[in-house]
């Protein structure tokens, strides 16, 4: 007999108004699978599941089994990452990580990988000194949950020939690209032997390496614009908060 009731702690990705007081929450569950449920009376003022239910929590849930969506009955906050209010960059680059989290999980499809990395990427931005610092960690996620998702850049030889020589990127070839080869690609764009070697840090660095590297605001906003056009053509999706980030 299937459980009537699931215990999950859960990072809340996105909510929903439903009714006049209650939400739809999009969750991240701690086995890294999306749940959707709807939490009553979450905007109700003064209400018991509003401070639990808010954008980027960290909560404990007690969902009860619905025909086509959980309803959420009892709510532990565990992690406000408070750090993260009152600060619109802070609050930007968090609404980005969300918003890459919902698009690269998928319900009944779990991943150990992805809630523990979402937890450690929004500690991140809580800890993050700079602007630019802020814009590594928003990149380093988007291109770490992506190659962990099979969506690999090249980023150290062409892509096409092999030749270590590069100087375009492209999301649709796939990576890094010679200047012979990047003259058959639409949209190839010239980057930097530095602007790579920083490409692949963000890769395969730890956050507390990311949150250490010392680059240029300038630096920051083009390394998070290349995981930004990896990621909306890798996963076919415009990604409006990441477009915001990038607009501040």
């Amino acid at each position: 007999m299937a459980r009537r009731t699931l215990r999950e702690r859960a990072i809340v990705l996105d909510r929903t108004k439903l009714g006049e007081q209650d939400l739809i929450l999009t969750l991240l569950g701690q086995g890294g699978e999306q749940l959707r449920a709807v939490a009553k009376g979450a905007r109700k003022p003064g209400g018991r599941l509003a401070p639990r239910s808010d954008l980027f929590c960290e909560t404990d849930f007690l969902l009860a089994r619905g025909r086509s969506l959980d309803i959420v009955t009892e709510a532990e906050l565990a992690n406000a990452h408070v750090g993260l209010r009152g600060d619109v960059s802070r609050v930007a680059a968090a609404s980005a990580l969300c918003e890459a989290a919902r698009l690269t999980s998928y319900e009944d499809s779990p991943d150990p990988f992805l809630y523990p990395i979402c937890s450690r990427a929004l500690t991140a931005c809580e800890q993050a000194g700079t602007e630019a610092s802020l814009d590594l960690v928003v990149a380093a996620y988007v291109l770490k949950v992506l190659a962990h998702e099979g969506w690999m850049p090249e980023l150290k030889a062409c892509v096409a020939c092999g030749d270590p020589d590069v100087s375009r990127f492209s999301a649709t070839a796939g990576g890094a690209l010679c200047s012979s080869c990047a003259k058959d690609v639409a949209g190839a764009v010239r980057v930097s032997p530095c602007e790579l070697r920083d490409l692949d840090s963000l890769v395969h660095g730890t956050f507390d390496q990311i949150l250490l590297m010392d680059v240029a605001s300038e630096e920051g906003a083009r390394l998070l614009t290349l995981a930004h056009l990896w990621a909306a053509t890798q996963l076919d999706a415009r990604m409006r908060a990441l477009e915001f980030m990038l607009a501040l």
